[in-house]
């Protein structure tokens, strides 16, 4: 049985993955939670390298007691596979959750779920990352009650714009 840690959640600091520096700077800030962005902040011509810069930010002792997340890209882009395998499989051992957005059915989530097992399988990961839904769009709100059925893994359902 997966036990959701409680985790404070007063301020998340959203961070660009192609910005190295920035990610510096949010690690050292007084923020409860920092976000690892491989979304809308980063271009899709960036988008390799920026994982790159968070698995080696991950690996730095700097993050103290913050919740670190990383925010993948929407499973329906070509981006959001690497983004889970790349980071999780080099840095899952320092990553707590990861923010799964345009979520629009359990099924997503239970793809993410299924995905997220078998690495911290291969890899042997003493805990497992946490998972947050983003539901930015009418389908999304529609099936929230089974999203939030989807995964013992989900720890909260955040409401965005689409």
């Amino acid at each position: 049985m997966y036990e959701v840690p409680a985790r404070l959640a007063r301020s998340m600091l959203f961070v660009p993955g192609a910005r190295p520096d920035m990610i510096a700077k949010a690690a050292r800030s007084a923020a409860d939670s920092i976000c690892l962005d491989l979304e809308d902040s980063v271009a899709p011509d960036q988008k390799e390298a920026s994982r790159a810069n968070i698995i080696e930010a991950l690996h730095s002792p700097g993050f103290g007691p913050r919740t670190r997340m990383l925010r993948i890209n929407a499973l329906d882009t070509p981006y959001a596979y690497r983004d889970v395998i790349e980071v999780v499989e080099a840095a899952g051992g320092q990553l707590d959750l990861i923010m799964l957005p345009k979520t629009s059915g359990a099924r997503d989530v239970q793809f993410l779920d299924t995905l997220l097992t078998q690495i911290e399988a291969r890899q042997g990961f003493t805990r497992r990352v946490g998972i947050e839904a983003q539901i930015e769009t009418a389908s999304g709100f529609l099936w929230a009650r089974e999203i939030a059925q989807s995964s013992p893994r989900l720890e909260a359902l955040i409401f965005g714009p689409g």
